[in-house]
């Protein structure tokens, strides 16, 4: 058997991330010799999920910027820059041991650290998404598990609590000190009440519309006329065109009389990053198009699911294990060191697959020590080293993100969907700008973005029976956005009338960046080459992954983009005709996914 050295690679791919993973699946069973190599020594890269363990491992690499002594190796030691900073845990006090509370009952406590699979990518997956079929035809969905997110919605602040009458307040215990009629001392002044908010669920259709007691008729009306006009959108380009690139709120205002009650929760359905204000039309309206259009593909009631065990971690690794099936060779805790030259084709050796810039071969050096001889070369700023990631991406998008586990299962963000529906495993609660503005000394450029919160229950596979994991998520720096996320969590906790209340047990904070375009500028010509701008020739650049809250298909055009040059495929060919993650059952592949099971 030739050594990765002896062998001469198709492509090398640097990072486990879900696009590369897809791609190398793709390439492997397109008849490349694909070399999958990762400096960190787990899947997933920045989507990746951890156990709690392997969670404090990871922060302690991102905090101390070179390889730890665990599990978690390699972070980001040959990257040009990382993901990810101020990272920070917090959790109640574990027995001198760590985690491993050994009752799987006891939801007040946490349980053993791989009772918990925390995702740092935890996004939605819409059931019109295009990467729903590609999982399907290339056959690795029979190792994955989906589940419904139920309902939306949305947080609103109540009224301030009515000061108390003095003269109902009873008299503290006797104060055997105090003679009878004897002046008594005034208590100390108490704080004023905090504003208590409660969570107003949205609605999904007409259904909801019209049994909703909240809603007026005449809002309702309007609610009804705006769902027709979104369901059918595109063919009404004179009713939204013109107004494109106005905010959102005012379209609303200005072509359905919306008042900003009515706007709130269909800002909610676009989850929207960015401040109302600065939504524009544009790109609203076909966010809410996916939702409503989602809504019964694969049951009543609801339009978006999440895999199970992990979100796209879960993905990753399976493709990956696929791609090992169709003959990929992968490598973890093996990074990307040196691209030293590029070389011709040596004596006796062929190369196979097409591309027009390919005339030689590529030599790099690994962390391992080894030089292997490549065509091409994929990954990420993130993966390859500095003087290879010279895509241009702008780093400007920012996303302040935390992690908790909570001592309640939350059961009243998951009601029963409708009629027929599975049981829900996820939830989505919007805090508005205006509800966590109070701590704010300063009020940010731009205004205030919204907070999201994805609920994930046990049934996610991801924390134990009566917990629940609480992913918040803003569109800021770190500073005042870790403020904004800890009123969220905060408020949300509040808003429930249970006894005992929700206790966070652990909160894990990072912030995280992306040089992918912000989810209203993704307009790319992928033809042009926009992915691979400034890179060195041979080396193909994905962006890194999004930053927004529900997946976006655009990644699976740069694969299926890359796929092709790889491959030397026509890229003007029928589309209907390709063959690109369309595969048959494979008898290996078959045993893989019983052994599994």
């Amino acid at each position: 058997m030739e050594s990765i050295s002896e062998t001469v690679w198709d492509v090398l791919i640097s990072g486990t991330g879900l696009q590369q993973s897809l791609l190398a699946l793709a390439l492997s069973r397109s008849g490349k010799k694909v070399l999958h190599v990762d400096k960190n020594c787990f899947y997933g890269g920045p989507e990746a999920a951890f156990s709690l363990q392997e969670a404090e491992e990871w922060v302690k690499a991102v905090k101390n910027g070179k390889v730890a002594e665990s599990p978690i190796q390699n972070l980001s030691d040959h990257s040009s820059f990382s993901l990810f900073s101020n990272v920070s845990i917090t959790s109640a006090p574990q027995p001198e041991q760590g985690y491993g509370s050994t009752s799987t009952t006891d939801s007040t406590k946490l349980a053993s650290s791989r009772a918990y699979c925390l995702s740092l990518s935890p996004q939605l997956i819409y059931s019109r998404s295009a990467l729903l079929p590609i999982l399907v035809s290339s056959k690795i969905f029979r190792q994955l598990e989906f589940q419904a997110v139920g309902s939306w919605w949305v947080y609103n602040l109540s009224q301030v609590a009515p000061a108390e009458d003095p003269s109902s307040v009873v008299d503290p215990s006797p104060d055997p000190g105090r003679a009878y009629g004897a002046e008594r001392q005034e208590p100390e002044e108490r704080p004023p009440k905090r504003r208590r908010g409660e969570l107003k669920k949205v609605p999904n259709g007409r259904e909801d519309i019209f049994t909703d007691s909240t809603t007026d008729l005449r809002s309702k009306r309007s609610l009804m006329k705006f769902l027709r006009f979104v369901a059918d959108y595109e063919n009404q380009p004179d009713v939204w065109e013109p107004q494109a690139s106005i905010p959102f709120p005012e379209f609303l205002a200005r072509r359905f009389n919306f008042p900003t009650p009515l706007q709130i929760p269909l800002l909610a359905l676009a989850m929207t990053p960015n401040d109302p204000v600065e939504t524009t039309t544009g790109f609203a309206l076909p966010r809410i198009a996916r939702h409503l259009r989602s809504i019964g593909v694969f049951g009543p009631g609801f339009g978006a699911i999440i895999p199970k065990w992990g979100g796209e971690a879960e993905i990753s690794q399976v493709a990956c294990r696929a791609g090992a099936v169709g003959g990929g060779v992968y490598m973890l805790g093996n990074n990307v060191e040196r691209v030293n030259r590029k070389i011709g084709y040596e004596a006796n050796t062929t190369v196979r697959g097409g591309g027009e810039h390919c005339e030689g071969l590529i030599e790099v050096q690994l962390g391992s020590g080894d030089k292997i001889k490549t065509k091409w070369i994929v990954g990420t700023e993130y993966d390859l080293p500095a003087q290879n990631a010279m895509s241009g991406f702008a780093r400007e998008f920012t996303s302040a993100r935390s992690i908790s586990i909570v001592s309640s299962s939350l059961p009243s963000l998951f009601p029963v969907i409708a009629e027929g529906a599975p049981p829900a495993a996820g939830a989505i609660v919007v805090f508005p700008p205006e509800s966590l503005t109070a701590r704010i000394e300063e009020v940010p450029a731009g205004g205030f973005p919204p907070v999201y919160v994805i609920v994930h229950s046990s049934s996610t596979g991801e924390c134990p029976d009566g917990q629940c994991v609480l992913y918040a998520s803003v569109s800021a720096e770190s500073g005042y956005g870790y403020s904004l996320l800890d009123q969220a969590i905060e408020s949300l906790l509040e808003s429930f009338d249970s006894d005992p209340s929700p206790e966070i047990l652990y909160n894990m904070k990072y912030t995280q960046i992306s040089t992918s375009l912000s989810p209203d500028k993704m307009e790319l010509d992928l033809q042009t080459s926009a992915f691979m701008s400034n890179s060195p020739e041979n080396v193909l650049l994905f962006p890194t992954p999004s930053l927004d809250l529900v997946f976006d298909d655009t990644i699976l055009e740069c694969v299926k983009t890359f796929w092709r040059k790889i491959t030397g495929k026509d890229e003007n060919e029928d589309e209907d005709s390709g063959d690109f993650m369309v595969f048959e059952d494979r008898e290996a592949f078959e045993t893989d996914v019983n052994n599994d099971e």
